[in-house]
């Protein structure tokens, strides 16, 4: 019945396993905020001003801050697969495994949403990928692979969101399933304060292919917020929170101030009738409908079709 329960997230309230996964990810992400602010670096690109200035955030307030979920909130697709993509051509691991990856990201771009099944797949396949690396080398690796295959698939507007936060003197946190070694590299390359995301266990630097917890999705997210909250003395009333998931609703209902990013229908309904705040960066008039990123590209879909398909057709 857990495996169960794990294929449909959404049912399920938060769990002694989310909760350990929640505080683990914002003890990480405290850690990695520290490092960042130390290191001193931010994007070396200012990002685009939107033309609608947004209604928040409130200029000075310290007790806020801004929780952005990451894949197709700020970036387009999923950055699960985008890492695998570029393991594959490091040699991490073979061709069969990238045709999975391809499928799953393909679904992920013409369903614009997640799919706990493929989700579950992809973090059970890169855990097995990495175990017995090191912590550094993957680390070193994502930085390559940002620059590689997700810098140009960040949404503008979620981006120009994020600074606004951050040019009212507020921190900025990423909140995702993603590694959470991923979503620091992300979230410095953006100049955002660090992230929450799932961790894996490591001993003496080295991977073991094991969770801590268990993955930051649905109602861990909602414990990490709560947990990092806590620990920097944050008022969620006066905090944001953005995603473009149904799976995101407990967090989104933390805050005083939830968006809906580039919403799936069940989320845009949640939205609606909630009155919240709503933010489409998709273009076409079917992407608002249905929920296909279509600023990714028809072509994008396609070849990502086309390379499954001839993945598929070589192994047989």
């Amino acid at each position: 019945m857990a495996a169960l329960g794990w294929l449909h997230p959404r049912r399920r309230f938060a769990t002694a396993r989310s909760v350990l996964a929640g505080e683990a990810s914002a003890e990480a992400a405290r850690k990695s905020s520290q490092e960042l602010e130390e290191f001193g670096e931010r994007a070396e690109e200012a990002p685009p001003k939107e033309a609608e200035a947004p209604e928040f955030p409130v200029a000075g307030d310290e007790k806020a801050a801004a929780f952005f979920d990451l894949d197709n909130t700020v970036m387009q697709g999923a950055a699960l697969f985008h890492f695998g993509r570029g393991l594959y051509k490091r040699k991490f691991f073979q061709r069969r495994e990238l045709a999975r990856f391809a499928w799953q990201q393909t679904w992920f771009r013409l369903a614009g949403i997640e799919d706990p099944e493929h989700m579950q797949d992809a973090r059970d396949s890169a855990l097995s990928i990495v175990k017995g690396h090191r912590v550094a080398e993957l680390m070193s690796i994502g930085e390559e692979i940002y620059d590689e295959y997700m810098a140009e698939r960040i949404w503008p507007g979620t981006r120009a969101l994020a600074q606004a936060h951050l040019d009212a003197g507020q921190k900025v946190w990423l909140v995702t399933a993603a590694p959470v070694e991923t979503a620091t590299i992300i979230a410095r390359r953006l100049g955002l304060t660090g992230a929450l995301g799932t961790v894996a266990e490591s001993v003496n630097g080295v991977y073991t292919g094991k969770l801590v917890g268990e993955p930051l999705h649905g109602p861990a997210k909602a414990e990490a917020v709560r947990a990092l909250a806590a620990a920097e003395g944050l008022d969620l009333a006066r905090c944001a929170a953005y995603s473009d998931s149904h799976n995101d609703i407990p967090m989104l209902s933390l805050v005083g101030h939830p968006y809906a990013i580039n919403p799936d229908t069940k989320l845009r309904k949640h939205a609606r009738a909630r009155e919240w705040r709503l933010r489409d960066y998709r273009t076409g008039r079917k992407a608002a409908k249905v929920g296909i990123p279509a600023a990714a590209g028809v072509g994008a879909v396609a070849g990502g079709t086309a390379a499954a398909i001839a993945l598929h057709r070589r192994r047989h």
